[in-house]
């Protein structure tokens, strides 16, 4: 068993993800989550989507970015 990084729950069904070279430890995906899902830079909500990119900052939606200032991003075409 192994323990989960953010909540600390020992559990038999725990699982690894690496990221940019370091192993993370969880219980669940929701733990997961919190800790290595970005924020958006305009709401803060967690980014578990595909989220829109602009110049190294990310925003959960096109709408986010727009209202940050950022012209021509889009959910959809």
């Amino acid at each position: 068993m192994a323990k989960c990084e953010v909540c600390g729950n020992d559990y038999d069904k725990s699982f690894t993800v690496t990221m940019k070279g370091k192993a993370h430890t969880f219980d669940s995906f929701e733990c997961a989550i919190h800790a290595l899902a970005p924020k958006c830079s305009h709401c803060g909500c967690k980014i578990i989507g595909h989220g829109v990119e602009y110049n190294g900052t990310f925003y959960c939606c096109a709408s986010c970015a727009e209202m940050s200032g950022v012209k021509g991003l889009e959910d959809r075409i």
